[in-house]
């Protein structure tokens, strides 16, 4: 009997493990649902990974609010849920950038004509979201930007916003 008391916890342990895991595996499924649900312009998957552009549009219109910088006009007039209105995003400036915070203005995020968000290499967009570095000059930190908090993000979590972005349409000129 003693002998099979650690058999029995150790067996229970894994089997919470796994159901933690499965938890956690429909969560993270679940977000990626919605994220494609939600996206407020039509994707292009093409050649893209399905499930990390769904989780980046569930950081970017759910939980991060990106388009509430990156953008100059985010919603339709008569559609402000600031003014008590049923909220509708704006789709044609939808992340195309062009905000005034000061004399800065916030970067169109949308794809170039090279398929890169704002213009930016994967690398590029890792140091303005973790570092705070200007895609221009990498020396230079973002003032606006709110990278410190966003440095705490994992690895996926940027690269899936990354993916995401590539999968929107383009807008506009790119810096």
């Amino acid at each position: 009997m003693r002998a099979m008391f650690p058999r029995l916890v150790l067996a229970a342990a894994l089997a919470g493990s796994f159901v933690l895991a499965e938890k956690s595996a429909a969560a993270a499924d679940s977000r990626i649902t919605t994220g494609l649900q939600i996206s407020p312009v039509q994707l292009s998957l093409k050649g893209l990974d399905r499930d990390l552009v769904g989780l980046g549009s569930y950081i970017v219109n759910a939980s991060g609010d990106c388009n509430g910088c990156h953008s100059s006009h985010e919603y339709v007039d008569g559609h402000d849920p600031f003014l008590g209105q049923p909220a509708k995003i704006d789709r044609q400036h939808y992340l195309a950038g062009g905000r005034a915070f000061g004399p800065i203005i916030s970067a169109n995020l949308t794809p170039d004509s090279n398929g890169l968000p704002g213009g930016m290499t994967l690398r590029q967009f890792v140091g303005a979201i973790r570092y705070g570095q200007d895609p221009e000059d990498p020396k230079r930190i973002l003032q606006v930007m709110p990278w410190p908090t966003f440095s705490h993000m994992q690895d996926r979590d940027i690269r899936a916003i990354y993916e995401y972005l590539r999968a929107i349409p383009s807008r506009g000129q790119h810096g």
